[in-house]
């Protein structure tokens, strides 16, 4: 009997030293985003849909920082190495501050970036839209709302020194000049979504020769409008803004703001994690030359809504 038991043991821990196994051989992908903003809920569901299509062979995962910071990024992306993932993608709080960070990580792993891009650093490519494209998209929109009208344009963004920030302000700027709009200034936050809100309450106060807003990242514009909502400005001054949050698309829809200027968080969950687990697989095939893979963004008016609004229901629904 007892011999019976011991062969049973040997047998079970034989199976369990197999599952390890097993689970250790599962590729591990991780995004690292830069906040816990409801941005990047559309980027997770990007990453189910490819772990559905990817298989049980790989593990994907998004992961938030405890804040929106460079170093707990980093930490993160170190802690994610000592557990041993794969690959990351990561999308940079402060990327030409993280660059000797950034090379460690990619001595030891293949590295990708999105959203905000560290091109003097070793990473592999890029995966996200073009700022300064999609600012000077949003810069056209603004000369259209204001209708030939004098506008004077406060801006509000979280992070006032990435490179997604810089990029979405300088085409802003390219756009407008010359069409007697100006932008006056930009208010940064630090993803603070309290101080978000208050940028927009202190030049309402402060700053009345104020007539349009732009909000560059996807919760400033919720901000905008909870402000002006709050002091009876809805309406009456013009805003165009960035990405797609709930709060945003119901404001074009109400004709409240002028149009939003959306990129494609899921495409860059989805896209990315295929495109990292194909290149740990051997297939670098989707890295061109350049090392930029660039999303195109859209713009989103009460013309195009309704439809943007049931397509980006299906793409999540699509996720399971």
């Amino acid at each position: 009997m007892k011999f019976k038991l011991l062969l049973a043991a040997t047998a079970a821990a034989g199976l369990l030293l197999a599952g390890s196994a097993i689970a250790q051989e599962k590729k591990q992908l991780a995004m690292v985003v830069n906040a816990s903003s409801d941005f990047w809920k559309l980027a997770e569901a990007g990453i189910k849909k490819a772990q559905g299509e990817l298989g049980d062979g790989y593990e994907l995962q998004l992961r938030y920082p405890a804040q929106g910071t460079a170093a707990l990024q980093n930490a993160l992306m170190d802690d994610l190495v000592a557990g041993g993932v794969d690959a990351i993608m990561i999308s940079s709080a402060d990327p030409k501050n993280s660059i000797d960070a950034f090379n460690k990580i990619a001595a030891q792993v293949p590295l990708f970036t999105t959203d905000s891009d560290a091109p003097q650093s070793n990473r592999i490519a890029y995966l996200g839209s073009s700022n300064t494209l999609a600012g000077v998209q949003a810069g056209e929109e603004m000369v259209k709302a204001m209708g030939g009208k004098e506008g004077k344009c406060m801006g509000f963004v979280g992070f006032l020194d990435a490179d997604n920030a810089k990029e979405r302000i300088a085409g802003f700027k390219q756009a407008i000049e010359g069409k007697g709009i100006t932008l006056v200034d930009v208010r940064g936050d630090d993803v603070d979504f309290a101080k978000a809100r208050s940028n927009v309450d202190d030049v309402l106060v402060g700053n009345p020769e104020i007539n349009c807003m732009v909000g560059f990242y996807s919760y400033n514009p919720p901000k905008i409008y909870e402000s002006l909502q709050a002091n009876g400005k809805l309406g009456q001054i013009t805003v165009v803004a960035f990405d797609e949050d709930p709060v945003t698309l119901g404001a074009v829809k109400e004709g409240s703001f002028a149009s939003t200027v959306v990129q494609q968080p899921f495409e860059w969950g989805y896209q990315g994690m295929k495109m990292m687990a194909a290149y740990l697989g051997g297939d670098k095939s989707m890295v061109p030359a350049d090392k930029l893979i660039i999303v195109p963004t859209a713009v989103i008016n009460k013309d195009n809504v309704d439809q943007f609004s049931a397509d980006l229901k299906a793409k999540i629904a699509s996720a399971g």
